[in-house]
């Protein structure tokens, strides 16, 4: 039976394709749309068009962006001799918002997954060593500590270490209040593994 109009249901079924969006979700976020001001809809419709039309790939580490060059690799203040890889654009994202890291970006759009059909030809890893033929003296692999993430880390050492060049995986271990009885013996050996002297 149908609760609402067609537009309004059309609009809960298109807002529900949406990732983590579940059916009541999708109505509540209905709901607060129809109740907007017309100005703000058409902005947020706007918004979602001009991003879909004008965002592309970076030219240089392929984040996503409006421009040929992302804003970090067209910063001179940045070094780009040092290169972190991240899976995907979030990741970049979460290393950005800790205002530490001054070197430039390599996004992978993905990492190596052969259960799901991803291979190394799949992910951008041919940029990726054509961008280390330049003057690059480092590279941080920051891929998650997933199986995949893991795998893709491994592989790409692999690639990496013909060249001389050093390279480097973040450190993994137990999160700030985390308890040790909660966490899996993966994380707990890399903690231990990368333990430092205090």
């Amino acid at each position: 039976m149908e609760y609402y109009s067609k537009q309004i249901s059309d609009l809960i079924a298109e807002l529900s394709k949406l990732p983590g969006i579940g059916e009541k979700s999708a109505q509540r976020l209905a709901f607060h749309i129809l109740h907007m001001n017309k100005d703000d809809v058409h902005a947020l419709s706007n918004a979602l068009v001009n991003a879909r039309d004008n965002v592309r790939y970076c030219k240089e580490c392929f984040t996503l962006t409006d421009t040929d060059l992302c804003p970090i690799c067209s910063n001179p203040k940045r070094n780009h001799k040092q290169i972190m890889v991240v899976e995907d654009s979030r990741d970049m994202a979460a290393y950005e918002k800790t205002q530490k890291y001054e070197g430039v970006y390599h996004v992978l759009q993905g990492a190596i997954s052969p259960m799901q059909g991803i291979g190394p030809n799949d992910i951008r890893l041919k940029e990726l060593m054509k961008r280390l033929e330049g003057d690059v003296d480092e590279v941080i692999i920051a891929t998650n500590s997933s199986l995949e993430g893991e795998t893709t880390a491994m592989y790409i050492s692999r690639l990496i270490k013909p060249t001389g060049i050093k390279c480097t995986r973040i450190a993994s271990g137990v999160p700030v209040g985390g308890d040790l009885e909660y966490i899996d013996e993966v994380t707990l050996l890399r903690a231990l593994e990368g333990r430092t002297q205090i």
